[in-house]
C-alpha cells in the first residue's frame, strides 16, 4: 500500500467516525424542537438515550468478532451503511415506540465504528505511531461533535427536525461508496481477510485475561462521563442558561473543541515520549493521571453566571476525557493481539455503554425529580481518577505485546 493511499484510507475511516458521532448527537442538539413536537419530558429522553445505550453496549459483545471475523475492508462499509439507514429512519418516526425502534437500531449498528476504526488503524500504522493515530481519530470524532451544534439547528431551521436525520444518514451512503472506490486493488495485509472461525477465539477467552478488564472497568468509569456530556450538555444549557436552538451553536462546538484539542495533543505527546525511549507503561499511566485530574473542577460549572465560563470548565473535562480515551484505546492496541484488537476494544465499549446507559437513565430520573445535576457532576468529576486506580491494580506494569510471541 502506497504512503499516498494509507493517508486516504485514514482521512475516510476518520470521516466515518465524525458521520457516526453526528447522527447520534443529532436528537440531544435538537431536543428542544423535538420533545415540543412530540410532547417528550426529562425522562422520555433518558429513557431514548437509554436503549441507545444499551442497544450498543449488547451489539459490542458481537461486533467485535465480527469485524474481526470480516477484515477492514468490508467492516468498514457495511457499519456506515447500517447506521446510517438507521440514522435516515428516524425521519419518519412518530411515536415513542418508533422512535424507541430507530434509537436500538441506531445504537446497534452504530457499535460497528468503534472496532473497526481501531482495527484499522492498527492495521495501517507502525506501533510507534499508533497514538498519534488514534489522537487524530479522537480528535477528529470532535469535529462531528463541533459541527452538529453549528449545523443541525440550522437544517433544523429550514427544513425540520426530520430532514436533519434523512440529510446526516444519506451522507453516510456517499461515504461508503467513497470507500469502494478507494480501496480498490488495496491489500490490508492479515486486516483484509476474513479470519477463520477457528482462528477467532471466543469472547470467552478475552474475559479470562487481565488486560481486558482493565481496559473495560476503566472505559465503564470514563465513558459514563462522556455519554453523559454528550447527551445532556445541550439541556444543561438550555436549563441553566436559557440557550436553545442556534444559540446552542457556538458554546457546543467551543467545549467539543477541547475534545479535539485533547485528542490531537495527548496523542502526539505519547507518540514523542515513547519515540524518546519512555516506557509504554510510564508514558500511558502519565497522560492517564494528568487527564483524571483535569476532570477534578467540572461541579465548579454550576455555579458560576456566565455561560462562557461554563463552556471553558467543560472544554477543558471534555479535553481531558479525549486524552483519557486516546490513550486508553492505545493501551488496547499496546498490550492486545492484533487477531484480538477488536473483540477487546467491543467488549471495553459493550462495558463503557452499560455505564453510559446507566448514567443517562438515571441523570433523567434526577432531573425529574428536582435533584438537579450536581449528583453527576460530583461523580463526574472523580470517575477518571477511580479508572486510573484500577488500571493501576489490574496493570501494574504495562508491556507491550510482542507480535513474535503466540497468541495467548
Amino acid at each position: 500500500m502506497s504512503p499516498r493511499r494509507r493517508w486516504v484510507l485514514f482521512a475516510l475511516v476518520l470521516t466515518a467516525g465524525v458521520l457516526n458521532l453526528v447522527d447520534r448527537q443529532i436528537i440531544a442538539v435538537l431536543k428542544p424542537q423535538i420533545s415540543a413536537d412530540l410532547g417528550w419530558d426529562d425522562n422520555d429522553y433518558g429513557t431514548l438515550a437509554a436503549y441507545f445505550q444499551g442497544a450498543a453496549a449488547v451489539a459490542f459483545l458481537f461486533t467485535g468478532w465480527i469485524v474481526d471475523r470480516l477484515g477492514v475492508k468490508w467492516a468498514n462499509p457495511i457499519g456506515v451503511v447500517a447506521w446510517s439507514i438507521a440514522a435516515m429512519a428516524h425521519g419518519w418516526a412518530r411515536t415513542m415506540a418508533q422512535f424507541i425502534v430507530c434509537r436500538i437500531a441506531l445504537g446497534a449498528t452504530e457499535a460497528m465504528g468503534t472496532p473497526a476504526a481501531i482495527k484499522t488503524i492498527a492495521a495501517i500504522f507502525p506501533p510507534a505511531t499508533r497514538s498519534t493515530g488514534y489522537g487524530i481519530s479522537n480528535a477528529t470524532g470532535s469535529v462531528g461533535a463541533i459541527l452538529t451544534p453549528l449545523l443541525i439547528p440550522l437544517v433544523g431551521a429550514l427544513w425540520g427536525w426530520r430532514a436533519a436525520f434523512i440529510i446526516a444518514g444519506f451522507l453516510g451512503v456517499v461515504w461508503a461508496l467513497a470507500w469502494f472506490a478507494t480501496t480498490r486493488g488495496v491489500d490490508f495485509g492479515d486486516q483484509a481477510k476474513p479470519t477463520p472461525l477457528a482462528a477467532a477465539a471466543p469472547t470467552g477467552t478475552i474475559l479470562k485475561e487481565r488486560r481486558t478488564w482493565a481496559v473495560a472497568i476503566a472505559k465503564v468509569l470514563s465513558d459514563a462521563t462522556w455519554w453523559f456530556l454528550l447527551f445532556w450538555m445541550p439541556d444543561f444549557f438550555n436549563r441553566n442558561f436559557g440557550l436553545s436552538g442556534l444559540d446552542l451553536g457556538p458554546p457546543l462546538a467551543v467545549a467539543y473543541a477541547g475534545g479535539a484539542i485533547g485528542s490531537l495533543f495527548s496523542g502526539l505527546v505519547a507518540s514523542r515520549l515513547l519515540a524518546q525511549g519512555h516506557s509504554v507503561n510510564k508514558v500511558r499511566k502519565a497522560i492517564l493521571l494528568v487527564a483524571a485530574l483535569l476532570v477534578l473542577p467540572l461541579p465548579l460549572a454550576l455555579y458560576v453566571d456566565n455561560y462562557w465560563a461554563a463552556v471553558a470548565m467543560l472544554a477543558l473535562v471534555i479535553g481531558a476525557h479525549q486524552a483519557f480515551s486516546t490513550n486508553l484505546f492505545a493501551l488496547i492496541a499496546d498490550v492486545t493481539p492484533q487477531a484480538k484488537v477488536g473483540r477487546v476494544t467491543s467488549f471495553g465499549a459493550f462495558c463503557g455503554n452499560l455505564g453510559g446507559m446507566a448514567i443517562v437513565k438515571i441523570t433523567g430520573l434526577l432531573l425529574v425529580a428536582g435533584y438537579g445535576y450536581q449528583p453527576m457532576f460530583l461523580f463526574a468529576a472523580v470517575s477518571y481518577l477511580l479508572a486510573v486506580g484500577w488500571i493501576q491494580l489490574l496493570l501494574p506494569n504495562i508491556e507491550r505485546y510482542e507480535p513474535s510471541a503466540p497468541i495467548p
